[in-house]
């Protein structure tokens, strides 16, 4: 049975759409952040950053969102979550996907909501420029998005087909919600209706439910 520590809204959100997209039985476990449960000794052996998610499969536990979203999508190829053709130009563009929002669009989050985090304490105006460029390179994300969804015509990330880069772009598109002084995700031309056909699906929705997620949504 595969098991998913989680936290509502949290980086455990994309591979929690991708489990319902598959259709396999799963379980949830929560990870209370609010208690500090992600710091504790247990959940610290199982990922020894004390970041959420962690997905346990069998004997398997594994961290990192890209890394979980990959293994689900390798583990069963039937869904074709993923280009198939290991090699070809078509995988090779995933896997630049794949990395590029894990390391730079996801990468940056922190630095956005964590600001204070990165200057020393109580230095308000370093964390507000942390953030400002930080929302700035956030924004450079969103414009390539879009220019990418534009450029294909297709209705998700990487055009014609669904993939599990869709459920890691809506993640991180939606937590810009909240953006003030730059558009958020849904106020771009291409990925807003992206978005709205993201809601549409049956497994976001799910997701939204259990994870008792308010609006907005995106």
């Amino acid at each position: 049975m595969i098991t998913l520590h989680y936290y509502p809204s949290n980086a455990s959100f994309a591979p929690h759409v991708l489990l319902r997209e598959l259709g396999i039985p799963f379980e949830m476990q929560l990870v209370d952040r609010a208690q500090g449960a992600h710091k504790s000794p247990g959940y610290l052996k199982l990922n020894p950053n004390g970041l959420i998610p962690v997905l346990v499969d069998g004997d398997l536990v594994l961290y990192e969102t890209a890394a979980i979203l990959l293994h689900l999508a390798d583990s069963h190829p039937r869904a074709a979550l993923a280009p198939a053709v290991a090699g070809s130009r078509e995988r090779a563009h995933f896997y630049k996907w794949l990395l590029w929002l894990a390391n730079t669009m996801h990468a940056t989050m922190p630095l956005y909501f964590y600001s204070d985090r990165y200057v020393d304490a109580g230095n308000r105006a370093g964390a507000d420029q942390v953030k400002a460029h930080a929302q700035a390179r956030l924004g450079d994300c969103l414009r390539q998005i879009d220019e990418l969804l534009a450029g294909h015509q297709g209705p998700w990330f990487l055009g014609a087909g669904y993939s599990a880069l869709d459920p890691y772009a809506f993640m991180l598109c939606r937590w810009t919600r909240g953006f003030a002084g730059s558009a958020p995700a849904r106020e771009h031309a291409h990925v807003g209706p992206w978005l709205q056909r993201m809601l549409a699906r049956p497994a976001v929705q799910q997701a939204i439910a259990v994870e008792k997620l308010p609006q907005p949504y995106v």
